[in-house]
């Protein structure tokens, strides 16, 4: 009898496994090809901007230095990527770009999350005054031109080193980039404070911080990823922005706005000398693309009622549809 209770229709105790939240998330993460696709392009083009980087740091690249005997000769093997009208390299220029959006990407992003998931968690579950005067203040900011402040702080900050000015453009984006997710998450909040298991932890006497921070906000992760990955991708689109319009970084510093911006300086160029436009445009299109294919597949890994196929479920649709041919072809010839 115990052997039965051991082993019933071939299940095994041995054969079961417990699996926590974390790794669920990965299994589902990994079976979503298109996450895996865009995972993987993000690394490779992290790992290509951070080598270049760390190259340009270690051998102290001149990216100021000249040669006008090299000026806009089209990809070779010994230029890749070409070069521009002052005769530099374009690969490393391309690459060295993508430090400063990779860099406001982060940080930006960064701090639009922290505040946005604050305030909003603390605006949904206090409610009244503390939330209309959240509220209030999230309308103020929300109504801050970005252009107009970008021109202002540029003006301000004109003379000062390219650092300081990206570090300024940084805090700019974060400050204003935080009130949608903070929205979002405030009526999330809202609706899950009064919920069973939130009333059931007031029961208990657990305390307030860790109702917010153990019970609500693990219920809205799912948002906020798909938030994060949607200001990531727009802060480095702003930054790009910015570049085009010269607010940003200058030269000899490249980010992949100031190339696009060089480029499209002058309709020649645009039209003769391609190579000058297309590898950033290319770059930033790919970044783009890959950090939005990872928020919808973190999205729909954290969603626990989002349904998933794994490799081995496709091996075996793959294995019934040959069979289901197979006895149709059977079947066709039997029937002849």
């Amino acid at each position: 009898m115990s052997e039965i209770s051991k082993d019933v229709k071939g299940f095994n105790k041995e054969d079961e496994v417990i699996l926590s939240p974390t790794q669920q998330i990965i299994i589902k993460f990994k079976s979503n090809r298109l996450a895996m696709f865009g995972f993987w392009l993000f690394t490779v083009i992290v790992g290509l901007v951070v080598a270049t980087h760390i190259y340009t740091e270690i051998t102290s690249y001149d990216f100021s230095y000249t040669d006008t005997s090299l000026k806009n000769l089209p990809p070779s093997w010994d230029h890749p990527f070409g070069t521009d009208k002052y005769g530099r390299n374009t690969i490393f220029r391309v690459f060295e770009g993508g430090w400063i959006s990779l860099q406001v990407g982060f940080l930006a992003t960064f701090m639009a999350v922290t505040i946005g998931l604050t305030m909003g968690t603390i605006a949904g579950y206090f409610g009244g005054k503390v939330d209309s005067i959240i509220m209030r203040f999230i309308e103020v900011i929300y109504s801050f031109p970005f252009l107009a402040l970008a021109f202002i702080i540029s003006a301000v900050f004109r003379d000062k080193p390219a650092e300081y000015r990206l570090f300024v453009i940084i805090g700019i984006l974060g400050f204003i980039n935080w009130t949608g997710l903070a929205r979002l998450v405030r009526g999330q909040i809202l609706s899950l404070r009064e919920q069973e298991f939130i009333l059931a932890t007031k029961a208990l006497g657990i305390k307030k911080r860790n109702q917010m921070i153990k019970h609500l906000i693990p219920n809205v992760l799912a948002m906020v990823v798909v938030s994060a990955t949607l200001s990531f991708a727009g802060a480095i689109l702003a930054e790009s922005g910015l570049s085009f319009l010269g607010l940003s970084v200058t030269e000899p510093i490249p980010t992949w706005g100031a190339l696009l911006s060089k480029a499209a300086s002058n309709s020649t160029s645009l039209r003769k000398f391609w190579w000058i436009w297309i590898f950033p445009g290319t770059m930033l299109f790919l970044f783009i693309m890959s950090i939005n294919l990872i928020g919808e597949g973190l999205r729909e890994a954290i969603d626990p009622k989002a349904i998933y196929i794994t490799k081995a479920d496709r091996k075996n649709i793959k294995k019934r549809r040959k069979a289901e041919k197979l006895e149709a072809k059977l079947a066709s010839k039997g029937g002849v």
